[in-house]
């Protein structure tokens, strides 16, 4: 079944863009995904296809219309989940990513100016999602950001599935180093114990270095993840 993404937003010539190009541009052609681009000015009724009004109670700038977005929801409407891309909304997690990829799709609406009516977001049970903390010219970056984590998660999108699993987030640590020929670069080697050829020795060092990155780079995740109990190994 193709996952399903429909992005709502005044400038459609944006995408796919990057969504075009690489494994997201290969799985597009090869439908394991679709696009829908909804414009939102298509569904305005005045001759100059206004989106957006002055704020309530004054302050700088525009605000989108509640009843403009609403009609452009509508016409696209079903039963998968519906985002608002948004600074002040939840982060958005591997953990969300991957839930998202394996249901249906997702309808992405992207803001412009000072934001939406907040009316809106509760009447088209709209969900906020924030790719990080910092202010976009609008929703269509982050809307690629998102739709992009979510679709190399896709059965056949990236060639090894092994590939998908072994990175940062997966286990909640961040990725440990990566290294690869030629064996000297500048003076430095790459770690003898990534050639010795003992696979256990490779997966401790591994999980030292994403514990030890993780402590130092993201204390965050570092007190999520050492809170958790830890998966028993082959001998208890």
């Amino acid at each position: 079944m193709t996952w399903r993404a429909s992005v709502l937003t005044i400038f459609p010539e944006m995408f796919p863009g990057p969504l075009g190009v690489s494994l997201a541009g290969k799985a597009l052609a090869a439908g394991t995904w679709s696009l829908d681009i909804v414009d939102i000015r298509d569904h305005a009724t005045d001759k100059h296809r206004t989106v957006d009004d002055t704020p309530a109670g004054g302050g700088p700038g525009m605000v989108m219309k509640a009843d403009v977005l609403a009609r452009a929801i509508d016409s696209v409407a079903d039963q998968r989940p519906r985002f608002f891309m948004s600074p002040r909304g939840v982060p958005l997690t591997q953990a969300k990513v991957s839930e998202l990829a394996r249901g249906d799709g997702a309808l992405i609406v992207c803001g412009r100016f000072e934001g939406v009516d907040e009316r809106l977001i509760a009447a088209r049970n709209l969900q906020e999602i924030s790719i990080g903390d910092y202010v976009l010219s609008g929703g269509e970056l982050a809307a690629a950001v998102m739709l992009d984590a979510c679709i190399r998660l896709l059965p056949g999108v990236m060639g090894k599935e092994a590939s998908g699993l072994d990175e940062s987030f997966s286990e909640g640590l961040l990725e440990y180093p990566q290294f690869t020929r030629p064996q000297i670069f500048e003076g430095q080697t790459i770690p003898d114990i990534l050639t010795g050829g003992d696979h256990s020795k490779v997966a401790k060092w591994r999980l030292e270095q994403a514990e030890s990155l993780t402590r130092q780079r993201r204390p965050d995740l570092w007190t999520a993840y050492s809170g958790q109990p830890k998966k028993s190994g082959p001998n208890g």
